[in-house]
């Protein structure tokens, strides 16, 4: 590390000593972190606000205060828990790390970031953050923040994606040997606080004085233009009995909502406009005496596409067997089961409407 770079590393760690972010994952100065606290806390802060994780991270430590306690946890559960954090296979994940930990690693996590690579839903970022964070060592730790801060000092005009190695590697050179799990934290806090995306605080930060991007701050990193995402379409049938309970089942595992329960769905096709009552209907998975589609559409938008359901509502005869792998859910339990929000909103439409 050059002089300069130590430099650098200085005042920023100074900076954080004063201006750090209180956070519930985050233990009090000279206070013992806690391994499965960083990686929980991290694991939720996959493409999610600080600010939406805190409560979620404090409910899965009551309920689940140990690796191993995760690991013994039903995925029922766990999913139920995470409801609200979307990105399910995160969840998943999350339970499938938590076994293996506790199971193959004796409780600890593997202290290294290969080891730490090794585990479900631990990327490279996520690898860096845990291997400095809560074991101190040094490694580059890289997110959103970190690419804004590193674009802007070093006044790098290429546009992301293409300019991510070269972030990397400036970010690899100011990063020091000692404290490198608060130089991580710093330089995130710089990122979320001061050198924002609209209209960053340059006369306060720490490393103004270095700041070769000041003057087009706003304008870095640039960006590539995004294609226009996609929008699928289906159907979703609300199925009663008389009694009212309501037909469920569960999501495969694997792929989207992996896991999670729904009202039973065509399958979501991109372009084709839905099809009509009458077609749609026969692929219902019971055949309703009437189907009404009142409810009209239901919208929702994913990271890479969004998704247009037409609902569909239906009533059975009394004591109409649920087929296999399904079940008649009252409508006053379907808070005991993990529905995504796509399936939320459904439930929302068809109960406003009545």
């Amino acid at each position: 590390m050059s002089p300069d770079d130590a430099t650098r590393a200085n005042e920023i760690l100074d900076w954080y000593d004063i201006h750090r972010r209180s956070m519930p994952w985050r233990p009090l100065p000279g206070k013992r972190i806690d391994p499965y606290a960083v990686w929980l806390s991290e694991i939720m802060l996959q493409q999610t606000t600080v600010a939406t994780v805190g409560p979620y991270f404090t409910e899965f430590l009551s309920r689940w205060p140990t690796i191993s306690d995760l690991a013994a946890a039903d995925l029922d559960n766990v999913l139920h828990c995470w409801q609200g954090l979307g990105y399910y296979a995160r969840a998943r994940n999350l339970h499938k790390c938590a076994h293996i930990v506790a199971s193959q690693h004796g409780g600890r996590f593997p202290e290294e970031e290969m080891g730490l690579l090794s585990l479900p839903g631990v990327g490279p970022y996520t690898a860096a953050a845990i291997c400095a964070i809560a074991f101190n060592k040094r490694a580059v730790v890289v997110d959103g923040n970190v690419e804004r801060v590193m674009a802007r000092m070093f006044r790098e005009t290429d546009p992301l994606p293409d300019v991510k190695s070269t972030l990397r590697q400036r970010a690899d050179l100011l990063t020091p040997k000692e404290r490198p799990g608060d130089y991580a934290q710093a330089v995130m806090d710089l990122g979320a606080t001061v050198c924002v995306p609209r209209q960053p605080k340059c006369t306060i930060c720490p490393w103004v004085s270095h700041c070769r991007g000041r003057d087009i701050a706003e304008k870095l990193p640039r960006r590539r233009l995004k294609p226009k995402i996609p929008t699928r379409r289906g159907a979703v049938y609300w199925i009663e009995r008389p009694d009212g309970s309501v037909l469920i089942g569960r999501r495969p595992e694997s792929g989207l909502l992996g896991g999670m329960m729904e009202f039973p769905s065509t399958e979501w096709h991109e372009g084709s406009e839905i099809e009509d009552i009458l077609t749609v209907s026969r692929l219902a998975p019971l055949a309703a005496e009437q189907w009404s589609s009142e409810s009209g559409l239901v919208r929702h938008r994913f990271t890479h596409f969004l998704l247009e359901l037409r609902v569909l509502k239906g009533q059975v005869v009394a004591e109409t067997p649920a087929p296999a792998g399904m079940l008649w859910c009252s409508i006053d339990s379907f808070s005991d089961h993990a529905f995504p929000t796509i399936m939320k909103k459904v439930a929302e439409k068809v109960l406003r409407i009545g």
